[in-house]
Order: C-alpha cells, then structure tokens, then sequence
C-alpha cells in the first residue's frame, strides 16, 4: 500500500515538459489506452465534455507547414480563450521569466536574444519535432467548471504517458491560431480550442529537456487551518 501511493508520487514528481523529441512513432493502442484511462477524470455529472483530435503522419506535416505559414507572415494570435490574468504580481511574474531564462538558456540562447525567442515560438508551432500533436476543444459554451475538468483529463493523460514512457508538452501558444487548427483539422466552429500538446518519446540528449523549473514552496501556496 506505502509502496504504491510512493509510486504515485514518483509519477507526478516524475512529469515535466519536454522540448525534443526521438523520430519514433507513439503506438496508437498506447494512446487509446491512455485516453480511456484518463476519461476517468472528474466531470460534473459525468458530462465529460473535453474532446481530444489527435494529429499524425501527413496530417500532422501539413498543420505544422500552415502554423508556421500564418506565423511567417505576421498574422497575430487570436486565441478562443485566454490563459492568465493581465497582470501578475511581483512573486509570480519572478517565476514565470525564470521558466522562460531557463529554458532559452538550455536551448544556448541568451535571453535578451529576440531573433532566438522568435525562433523558439516558432517551435513551438512544430510541436518541437513530436510524432504526434493532440489538439483539446471545449463545446462554445463551456464555463469555468468545464476548463477545470478539462485539467482534470489532461493531466490525467500526461501522467499516463508518463507511466508508458512517453513525454509531453501541453502548449497554449499554438492554440492562439485557433482558425488554423479549426480549418486544417475540421474543428467545428462551434468548438472552443484550449490548448494543444505535443506527445512522443522524449530525446533526453537535448539539454533542453534537462532543464526542470524550481517549483514553489509549499508555505507558497499552502494555508493550514487547525
């Protein structure tokens, strides 16, 4: 019983972002296995409203030319949705350009290098190399309450790929061209583009892939009330 929740734990502890990936394809049987062990994700009244367009092979090659297309000429993002506030306070937007230094610094960026943090966005639209890009919509009239269920099957599907020894990236900056993922990939209109995540096998060669950002303390985030 100890030994197992230990084994848990390890899993969570185990997952970050990886931004390199092996030329290798993810079995379709291991997603399909992952997904449905990640639709037991809490849902109000079962609803289970996330949808999840997996994207491989050609398809995948002709997303990734167009995102990158729209991006080369300049079309700004126009995300379905947003992912934070405004404005962040001093302790959080610390953190935040911390996860961004030290990412451009694995890749041999200097930070203050505009060409290099254009170029890394650009990836970003690649889905860094990944055999395969899972796109997650919502229904137009999602809530709140439905992004939080959503989290909840996401996160569900990134420990599964863990636990089969695949790596991910959840990414929100591909979902600001909403449209091109909605023309190229039959998306109803109607569906509200979240997030994407690039998933394979991780290179762990890649320095990028090394690096892993300080978490917060638990007295960060943590309030006991006895």
């Amino acid at each position: 019983m100890t030994r197992g929740l230990c084994d848990g734990l390890s899993l969570i502890t185990s997952r970050h972002c990886k931004r390199a990936f092996l030329d290798r394809a993810v079995p379709r049987d291991a997603l399909a296995e992952i997904f449905l062990a990640a639709g037991h994700a809490p849902s109000s009244r079962n609803t289970q409203m996330w949808q999840v367009t997996v994207v491989t092979g050609g398809a995948l090659k002709t997303l990734v030319d167009a995102l990158c297309e729209a991006f080369d000429r300049g079309d700004p993002p126009r995300p379905d949705c947003t992912n934070r506030p405004p404005s962040l306070d001093d302790v959080v937007e610390r953190r935040a350009q911390q996860a961004v230094t030290g990412v451009l610094s694995a890749k041999g960026h200097a930070v203050a290098d505009r060409a290099a943090a254009r170029a890394h966005f650009r990836d970003n639209l690649r889905f860094y190399g990944a055999p395969t890009a899972l796109v997650c919509h919502l229904p137009g009239n999602a809530v709140p309450g439905t992004f939080l269920e959503l989290g909840f099957f996401l996160q569900n599907v990134m420990l599964g790929l863990v636990a089969r020894g695949l790596s991910s990236c959840p990414q929100f900056s591909v979902a600001g061209y909403a449209e091109v993922l909605r023309a190229q990939l039959a998306i109803p209109s109607d569906r509200l583009v979240v997030c994407t995540m690039a998933v394979g096998y991780a290179d762990e060669t890649a320095p990028v892939n090394r690096f892993v950002p300080r978490r917060a303390g638990l007295e960060e985030y943590v309030q006991w009330r006895d």
